[in-house]
């Protein structure tokens, strides 16, 4: 049926006239008003790169949200990693309360993707877990993107992922309203069209179920269950309900169900795709014949018809997505459909922690391709699954309309696009950037003792990063063995560990952290006043200018913040990061004078660093290592199980670190290999992790 014709049964609603609405907890100061005039400007100008080089607690994303306010486009945020955007989202919502700020990850708990290893004839089948309340945020995502302008999306970098033509997905939506006259039968037909599923025992996400003349529906992407009350063939009224109660929280006049997925394909509409994938089989088998690869060609024939019959039958099969391009109606090589083609053209788009986005951005396609490529020469998929995928960095490039750059170490290639740079580099608490004094080598832990104990005498705080991990863990050892109360962390450390280890820090359980690669941990410790960086002069990815810069603005939260770089000589990387560091500095005392302002330490409560974590994990004190090699055989499915619970619950709770980590251990153990480095859930045990 043609919904584009208003006389069709299911119509389209328009997209609303929201503005975005920015709720003030202050107002900008120091250098934030300027920087935000600036953009703003440049954003009227129509340039469409600029770049926001903002210090460590400058109050970048509060600018960012100042900027959305003014120019009322509808906006993306790209974040590095699941942590980060879920921090930023946070943010926005508390800054935009009465707006459409959503979330869109990758809503795997863990996920093993599709593989062959043909040197010891391995395939490894997808294995993954779907975090239903990640998948409810996606859908969300586009659902508001297709209704409202007020939108404002933080994503990680698989927004650049295949996710299904935006036009296939917003011709499915089914609108409801009251007094349309339609039958009952009509709207279970479509709901079906759109991969919902008729459930009368349980509703659940995504299920439907019908009593009588009523038609309850739990759409994928809400947090309430919308019931449609027919007389005849006619509706009566549409209501929504509470999950769990069925309680009735308002009447509507009409609702929208979007499809159950993004992928979505009316019965109609499958024959030409379905067409389309028989010839490329008989022309890829042929392929196979003609270079005698028998097993090849056999592997392709049953599979692949096997997934035509599924598609044909049931409109939708595990894996649908290697078929994306002919439901979409692309070509081979075509660029993918991605959650920025969701977007209306004029978007706004922030790439934040740029130094380390751009270049995630870069690398996603190459490794797709070259995992693909080995899965299609052994004849598992068509070469048409080489067209699920991520965008490349061309493509990427062509769908951006206007894009911020924000970091406070920008690289030569996002300032080299740039029309315009602008700077924030005044802390609201008027700190300057720290001092950074070069020391040898030659007696360094003794005069590292005493600079911590200086330090400690005072109630400040020590980090110390090491290039190694045996570096970190010796140091620590040493000084402990001197009675200075220190702790070492790196990427063993599991993630709980960490987050009791940084607090401890602040408490000032113990006054020193050594460790490898500090920038990882998102540290934000108002206590440390010194940073030391031993090896300074070893070039490489921990000792670039970058790299030294952000190290240097983890002591830029204390009002005697300073950095000692441990080194025999200069290297181009120390220097840059110096005189970035010291040309920081004179503007911000020249700042300070004139507008005669004490620099303040940085106010943080202690509980605000694992304040998250402790509403979901027990105290780290129940945290035990258990030898598997001495646990039964059949308690170990037992503690698979209940690793897994505890994975899906730490990923409700965006907490993906802890995600990750318990999926690696639950897979160690149904790998049946008995060690399992740190922590293990055991419920039996009445241990938690």
């Amino acid at each position: 049926m043609d919904k584009s014709d208003p006389s069709t049964k299911f119509r389209i609603k328009t997209k609303q006239g929201q503005s975005f609405e920015l709720v003030k907890p202050f107002e900008p100061t120091g250098d934030q008003p300027e920087a935000i005039k600036k953009l703003v400007d440049g954003i009227k100008k129509n340039y469409k790169h600029q770049v926001l080089l903002g210090a460590t607690a400058t109050g970048k994303t509060f600018s960012m949200a100042n900027i959305i306010q003014q120019t009322q486009k509808p906006t993306l945020v790209i974040a590095h990693n699941k942590t980060l955007a879920a921090q930023l989202a946070s943010e926005f919502r508390e800054f935009f309360p009465k707006n459409a700020v959503e979330y869109f990850v990758s809503y795997y708990d863990y996920y093993l993707p599709e593989s062959y290893i043909p040197q010891i004839d391995l395939y490894i089948e997808k294995d993954a877990a779907i975090n239903e309340e990640i998948d409810r945020l996606r859908l969300a995502a586009t659902k508001a993107l297709l209704t409202r302008r007020d939108v404002l999306i933080v994503a990680s970098v698989s927004c650049i992922y295949n996710i299904g033509s935006p036009d296939s997905y917003q011709n499915s939506v089914i609108s409801l309203y009251k007094g349309q006259k339609i039958q009952l039968k009509e709207v279970l037909s479509g709901l079906v069209d759109i991969q919902y599923e008729r459930n009368d025992l349980e509703l659940k996400r995504g299920n439907f179920r019908v009593k009588g003349d009523t038609l309850e529906i739990y759409p994928s992407y809400e947090q309430f269950i919308v019931r449609v009350s027919f007389f005849g063939d006619s509706i009566e009224k549409i209501d929504r309900l509470k999950p769990t109660s069925f309680e009735n929280i308002e009447e509507q006049e009409e609702t929208m169900i979007f499809p159950a997925r993004h992928y979505v394909m009316p019965k109609e509409n499958l024959q030409a795709p379905l067409t389309q994938i028989k010839k490329d089989l008989k022309d890829r088998l042929a392929y196979f014949k003609n270079n005698d690869k028998v097993v090849e060609y056999r592997r392709l024939e049953q599979r692949t018809n096997f997934d035509i019959e599924q598609i044909d039958q049931f409109g939708f099969v595990k894996g649908i997505e290697n078929y994306s391009r002919y439901f979409d109606g692309r070509a081979p090589g075509d660029s993918p459909f991605t959650l920025m083609d969701y977007f209306p053209r004029d978007f706004l788009l922030f790439i934040d922690e740029s130094h380390m986005t751009v270049p995630q951005i870069r690398g996603m396609w190459h490794g797709e391709k070259a995992r693909k490529s080995v899965l299609i020469d052994n004849g598992f998929r068509l070469p048409s699954a080489l067209d699920n995928r991520p965008l490349n960095y061309e493509e990427f490039s062509r769908k951006l309309n206007q894009v911020i750059y924000t970091s406070a170490t920008p690289q030569d290639y996002e300032l080299s696009l740039a029309d315009q740079i602008v700077e924030q580099i005044i802390r609201p608490t008027g700190i300057i950037d720290p001092e950074v004094e070069i020391r040898k080598t030659k007696g360094q832990i003794p005069d590292l003792m005493e600079e911590i104990k200086n330090r400690v005498s005072k109630g400040q705080r020590v980090l110390v990063t090491t290039l190694t991990k045996n570096m970190a863990e010796d140091l620590a050892e040493f000084l402990a063995e001197r009675e200075i109360k220190v702790m070492y962390i790196h990427h063993e450390i599991n993630t709980l560990e960490r987050i009791d280890i940084l607090r401890d820090l602040r408490k000032g359980k113990f006054d020193v952290l050594v460790g490898i690669n500090l920038l990882r941990e998102g540290l934000d410790l108002p206590e440390v006043s010194l940073v030391v960086i031993l090896d300074a002069d070893k070039e490489g990815f921990l000792r670039s200018k970058t790299s030294l810069i952000q190290t240097t603005g983890r002591a830029a939260r204390h009002v005697d913040g300073k950095v000692i770089m441990y080194a025999d000589k200069i290297t181009g990387s120390m220097r840059g990061a110096i005189e970035e560091t010291n040309r920081r500095r004179n503007i911000q005392l020249v700042y300070n004078k004139k507008h005669k302002i004490t620099p303040e330490t940085i106010k943080k409560a202690i509980h605000d660093i694992g304040e998250r974590l402790e509403e979901i994990q027990p105290d780290a004190s129940t945290v035990e290592e258990l030898d598997l090699t001495k646990v039964p055989k059949k308690e170990i499915k037992k503690l698979a199980k209940d690793l897994e619970e505890e994975m899906k619950h730490a990923a409700e709770n965006l907490d993906f670190e802890s995600a990750a980590l318990l999926r690696d251990q639950m897979l160690e153990l149904k790998n049946k290999n008995l060690h399992i480095p740190k922590t293990v859930t055991a419920r039996e045990t009445g241990k938690l992790s």
